[in-house]
């Protein structure tokens, strides 16, 4: 193999300057290069492997050696022309720079330096960048998703369960070439867990659930701390016993290559998540493996385990036998790799594909089993009846109120591992395949039903049907007014004018910077609902706004009940639990669902509505929810819907895309000099904070915006006097001598960032959709109750001066003074429908807002109507 002197890993010996230099094609010497540490890196992956068999070849590397050893441009030796190249491709792909416009790139680059040492296009680029990857396998399937021509079936040219034939075929004769009906790509899970031990950017990482658990038994921030991994730990010791062994979570879910077109296509991606790792990187896209790419049109369905098999057989030969693996943590130390998977996190119909367990039905909770409390409504099945979760005494349960009958029943029968597996047993297995004969969330059932969303409300025809069936609440009955059938207006949704107020109070909030997406574009232009919420929408809305919007609006019973149920998914959701919390949220959650069950008709309750009472006891055994739910997931596939530069080979691209990020991603963990993922500052970076001598000048700050330049007057020296003379602690001797001796032109800024934290004045901040103007700062005092936080607010800032003297700079903040006043934790200051509602002034520079960022041309409504409760014709009529 050229392009090393020595390679230690093949048992040769290590001199003093082995690892530093590489040979340069006319016997120059190139400075340190970091794709030497890359490339030794990738082929230590396999140097135990080779210490068993005998050494290798690695003639696949021979093109990356010679790129390796080659200058970019005569009498440059500080780059290589694949150093160059990585880096090249790495802004490619983390601009977002097409294929076209990459290779005229090029072709411009060998336009403006001829004897450049580069590739010709994108393709031999990419050509080159593969073999730094991991690769993946192409596997043939049936087109009815029967089976996989693989192993013992890779030879069969037709389906060995429907006799279908393994390739396409033109008036029932192969076409010229074998094309296949589908093929699933398969990336190795192995070779990926390998590559996180063969580098040391990673290696330490790998261990951290052992090192950084929580110390708390009562408080979670990882899994590590929940109760199923240390279960699992106490079953399995010799697993438990290396660290390093890999712990892994699975994710499913499908998605539309094709972003919003017209076209009806689901691929479904198998995603795993390494949970060895610190919970701040865990579910980064950067950590997250691509294992299976399930090709469309039609998503698998039933048969996705038809799919799984090859990460199955994987995973089972990582349980059992384990793979060696060179540990860069250590010096030449190659231990055994075992894996095993925790758990699967998914959506609820995915959940049901992936167990077998139907998500529909009068048993579709996998917790409760049979005894699923559901009943029978028109046109669907609700899961009402929580009353048995009550104690059996408890008064509730005699209520008529509910269902027009008392509670008898006692709690679900909790089945054990025993029972599910006998359950298993009799489960008759059916044919796969697809031959002939062949929901929603908690926030949209609760805001479509209090907007009284067309769309989205629970609140039909049929509910009230429902309630007449059941011969409860009379006065929410149907009934007729001549030839027109009439629906009580209920309490529990808010009337027309109620809705515009809400609309507009969510059309008017303003979060910190970062913190939330506009809200105000997600209101309709006639303030009557909320249109294209994302899911981290639903959760902002739930957690901060929807406690606060409608407390005026509905009755005080309905208000409390919404309220505790958003104040659990806000515990719940926090990047720390505390199990005590969880085991009395358990117990909050049994009384909440009853208080909704007599709030709201029985069709409310889908099973999305059921499920919530069994979070806190996942919570428990998994830890915390941010490492189990699919946001991440969800997230990174937008970033596999960009690898489609085909659309008519999207999986394909996907693959090829995949294979060529990964390999970047590995090289960018060793780049300094450029920006990657792993070096990226933060949104508010203030840079580093130099080192000061005087105490006065270490508040540094960076500003941001147009430079100004502004005069101060001697009131603000005065001030600095009069304090010193009342002995102010504030007034150092350092400030008093400065005050002195300081030119008094100072530079304005209308913004500025202080320890991460972005500060912007007034008059820009009515410009903007995000706040960050107010300062606070958090107070305490033996008159406030405990369940309030005292903030003094310091006002708006006004100005952000910065007082310059010599190279040192000291920010003066002006705010506009406001007085102090206590905030309670809930944030529910709002007491009446008048403080939601905008004033006139509000209101106009919402429209002018709108107006110059989003092009809205609707003027707001503000009429209101002046009966607020009243009956209206029904939507059957």
């Amino acid at each position: 193999m050229f392009g090393y002197n020595q390679w230690i890993h093949h048992g040769e010996l290590a001199s003093a300057n082995a690892g530093t230099t590489v040979a340069g094609p006319s016997g120059g010497i190139h400075e340190r290069d970091e794709m030497f540490d890359v490339l030794d890196d990738i082929i230590s992956e396999d140097a135990d492997e080779d210490a068993v068999g005998g050494p290798s070849s690695n003639d696949q590397y021979d093109d990356l050696f010679a790129a390796l050893r080659s200058e970019l441009y005569p009498g440059v030796s500080s780059f290589s022309s694949l150093n160059f190249l990585v880096k090249l491709m790495h802004l490619k792909v983390l601009n977002k720079w097409t294929n076209k416009s990459f290779d005229e790139l090029l072709k411009l680059l060998k336009l403006a330096f001829p004897k450049i040492d580069l590739v010709e296009s994108h393709y031999e680029a990419k050509k080159l960048m593969t073999k730094m990857g991991l690769g993946y396998s192409s596997i043939h399937v049936c087109k009815n998703d029967c089976a996989l021509f693989w192993k013992e079936n890779s030879l069969k040219d037709t389906c060995p369960v429907c006799s279908e034939s393994r390739w396409k075929l033109q008036s029932g004769k192969r076409s010229g070439k074998n094309v296949p009906h589908k093929v699933l790509r398969y990336f190795p899970v192995g070779p990926r867990l390998k590559r996180l031990f063969a580098t040391s950017k990673t290696a330490k990482l790998m261990r951290w659930h052992s090192t950084g658990k929580s110390k708390d038994n009562d408080v979670m921030r990882h899994p590590v701390d929940g109760k199923s991994w240390q279960e699992f730990d106490k079953r399995h010791p010799q697993f438990a016993g290396d660290v390093r062994n890999v712990r892994l979570g699975l994710a499913a879910d499908g998605f539309n290559p094709f972003g919003n077109m017209s076209l009806s296509y689901s691929m479904w991606p198998v995603v795993l998540t390494t949970y060895n790792l610190p919970p701040w990187i865990c579910m980064k896209a950067e950590y997250l493996m691509l294992s299976l790419l399930i090709p469309g049109p039609q998503s698998p369905g039933k048969d996705i385990d038809v799919f799984l098999r090859p990460l199955i057989d994987e995973l089972k030969e990582l349980w059992v036998h384990g793979l060696d693996t060179r540990d860069a943590a250590y010096e030449n130390g190659v231990f055994r790799m075992r894996a095993a998977l925790l758990w699967t996190v998914n959506d609820f119909p995915a959940r049901s594909n992936l167990s077998g367990w139907s998500g529909h039905g009068y048993r579709a909770c996998p917790t409760c089993n049979e005894d699923t409390p559901s009943m029978r409504v028109i046109g669907k099945t609700a899961y009402f009846g929580h009353r048995r979760f009550l104690a059996t005494n408890h008064h509730w349960r005699s209520n008529l109120q509910f269902d027009g009958r008392t509670e008898r029943k006692r709690p679900p029968h909790r089945f054990s591992t025993t029972d599910i597996l006998e359950q298993l047993r009799r489960v008759k297995t059916g044919i796969p395949g697809k031959h002939p004969n062949y929901g929603g969330n908690v926030c949209d059932s609760l805001l479509g039903t209090l907007l009284a969303d067309p769309h989205k409300s629970k609140d039909t025809d049929n509910a009230r049907r429902d309630l007449a069936k059941l011969g409860i609440r009379h006065e929410l009955h149907l009934f007729e007014d001549g030839n027109k059938l009439m629906k009580p207006a209920a309490d529990y949704t808010f009337s027309e004018a109620n809705r515009r107020k809400f609309c507009r109070f969510i059309r008017s909030v303003k979060f910190p910077d970062g913190f939330a997406s506009n809200m105000s574009k997600k209101v309709a232009q006639n303030d009557s609902r909320l249109l294209g919420l994302k899911s981290h929408d639903c959760h902002v809305i739930m957690q901060r706004l929807l406690p606060v919007g409608c407390r005026s609006l509905v009755t005080k019973n309905i208000w409390s009940t919404i309220v505790e149920l958003c104040t659990f998914f806000k515990q719940l959701c926090a990047s720390t639990v505390n199990v005590s919390d969880m085991v009395e949220a358990q117990k909050q959650l049994v009384l909440i669902l009853c208080k909704l069950e007599r709030i709201f008709p029985p069709a409310f309750f889908d099973i999305m509505i059921h499920l919530v009472l069994h979070l806190p006891e996942e919570a428990i055994l998994g830890g915390p929810v941010h490492m189990r739910w699919m946001y991440p997931f969800e997230r990174y596939l937008k970033r596999l819907k960009d690898y489609v530069r085909n659309a008519a080979k999207p999986e394909g691209s996907i693959a090829e895309g995949y294979v060529v990020d990964e390999a970047l991603t590995f090289c960018s963990r060793y780049f300094d000099d450029v920006e990657t993922r792993f070096n990226r500052p933060d949104r508010n970076d203030d840079g580093m904070h130099p080192t000061r001598q005087l105490s006065v000048f270490e508040s540094q700050c960076k500003p941001l915006g147009k430079q100004s330049y502004v005069e101060l007057d001697n009131n603000d020296r005065d001030k600095i006097y009069a304090m010193h003379r009342m002995q102010a602690p504030e007034v150092t001797t350092e400030l008093l001598s400065l005050s002195s001796k300081t030119n008094m032109v100072v530079s304005s800024y209308p913004a500025c960032i202080v320890n991460g934290v972005r500060f912007v004045t007034h008059d820009r901040d009515v410009r903007l959709r995000t706040q960050n103007s107010g300062v606070s700062v958090p107070g305490t005092g033996q008159e406030i109750s405990s369940n309030f936080t005292l903030f003094v607010d310091l006002g708006n800032l006004q100005e952000i001066n910065l007082l310059r003297r010599d190279q040192d700079v000291i920010p003066i903040v002006q705010p506009v003074t406001n007085a102090s006043r206590p905030i309670t934790d809930d944030s529910s200051f709002l007491n009446d429908a008048d403080e939601i509602e905008l004033s006139d002034e509000e209101d106009e520079s919402v429209e002018e807002y709108a107006d110059e960022e989003t092009d809205a041309e609707n003027d707001i409504d503000t009429e209101e109507d002046d009966d607020d409760r009243s009956y209206h014709a029904s939507d059957s009529d």
